[in-house]
Parts: C-alpha cells; sequence; structure tokens
C-alpha cells in the first residue's frame, strides 16, 4: 500500500494495514539508508495498581529514604 503526504505533512494509513484507535502511541525513526520511516507502537502503560500488587518485594520490606540531605564530599 502506497500512502501520500499531504500539505501539512500528516500520513494517513488505513485501518485495513494497522489497526489502531484514537489515541494510540507511535515511535517514529528514520533510516536514512534506507530512506524509510519506521513508526512502532508504544503499549500503553498498564494498571499501577495491577503491576504493584505483582511486585515481588513489599513496600514495608523497602529501606525508608533518608530525611537529611547528603553530605558534599572533598575531592
Amino acid at each position: 500500500m502506497t500512502v501520500t503526504m499531504d500539505s501539512k505533512r500528516r500520513l494517513t494509513v488505513s485501518a485495513s494495514l494497522a489497526p489502531a484507535a484514537p489515541g494510540d502511541t507511535f515511535r517514529s525513526q528514520y533510516d536514512a539508508e534506507e530512506g524509510e520511516i519506521v513508526f512502532r507502537r508504544i503499549t500503553p502503560p498498564g494498571d499501577w495498581l495491577a503491576i504493584m500488587a505483582g511486585c515481588p518485594v513489599r513496600m514495608d520490606e523497602v529501606p525508608k529514604r533518608r530525611s537529611e540531605l547528603p553530605k558534599r564530599r572533598a575531592l
């Protein structure tokens, strides 16, 4: 399939070629040697609660941060 850039420098890709929904995020990269543009879909971030629940270390076991500022070392 050939796509053509419009006057506002936009490319429109048919839904049959690459199914996507409004708001989907893509990373684009231009390959100068091949003269081609590559688009890769970026997966949306997952539910942070589900990610935190799958963490192997409980939050109670994580060491606490220090409240004092770091000291400057003499070099």
